[in-house]
């Protein structure tokens, strides 16, 4: 059965989820039989000891990575089904992602980061509305600084107006404070949730922080790639 109607199928599905990788001495398990939904706009915390399978199991998700075995189900399209250019066309405009170490492109601009997706994915107003997102994050006044100028607080403000500026319907965080202190942290969460909640984005992200994950309305936790879920407060 291939989910094709939103309101009826979650908006990302795994089904039997694993992931082994080739060593000397012999397949090792990343993850293994993972079952997962999430409906549209929710927001769903993945996290689990380093090696556990984290970073993996989002990049699946994502259609970043395919798996060794197991269905996989990303915005009502079969994501076994699609080839890699196939899988990237799906996510152009309606995914977007926040990475620990920012991933900003280091000859652009603030602004400029902010602009590419949007260009790419052929808007008309990208300027306008890479304008926009960077006043939305608090950072105009820096909108002409490259990224080695900025902090790291203000790089992740610049990586989640991009993440943001697309209007996804999903938005993939891997370990967003992982890479900044407690205080600029806590206010990139803040800011995280706030766009998240007034963009009604599902989010899914992967965090060693407890303070972030209680903000998720679900949590799951993995040990040694399998999952379970953790009840809600």
């Amino acid at each position: 059965m291939t989910p094709t109607d939103p309101a009826q199928f979650p908006i990302v599905a795994a089904r039997a989820l694993s992931q082994r990788v080739a060593t000397a001495d012999g397949p090792l398990v990343i993850l293994s039989e993972v079952e997962l939904a999430v409906k549209a706009g929710e927001t769903l915390a993945i996290t689990g000891a380093s090696g556990s399978g984290k970073s993996t199991l989002l990049g699946l998700l994502a259609g970043l990575d395919q798996p060794s075995s197991g269905e996989l189900f990303l915005l009502g399209q079969n994501l076994n089904a699609l080839d890699e250019d196939a899988r990237a066309r799906l996510r152009a405009g309606r995914i977007g992602f926040v990475f620990q170490s920012f991933q900003l492109l280091p000859a652009l601009t603030a602004l400029e980061n902010i602009l590419l997706p949007l260009e790419l994915a052929g808007r008309p107003d990208a300027r306008e509305r890479a304008a926009h997102w960077l006043d939305r994050v608090g950072i105009t006044a820096r909108a002409g600084h490259t990224p080695r100028q900025l902090s790291g607080g203000e790089q992740q403000r610049v990586a989640i107006a991009r993440a943001f500026a697309t209007d996804p319907e999903i938005v993939f965080a891997d370990e967003p404070t992982g890479n900044l202190d407690a205080d600029t942290g806590a206010r990139i969460i803040d800011l995280l949730f706030e766009l998240n909640a007034s963009a009604h984005t599902t989010l899914i992200l992967v965090t060693h922080d407890d303070a972030l994950a209680a903000r998720c309305q679900r949590r799951i936790h993995l040990v040694a790639g399998r999952m379970n879920e953790v009840a809600a407060a």
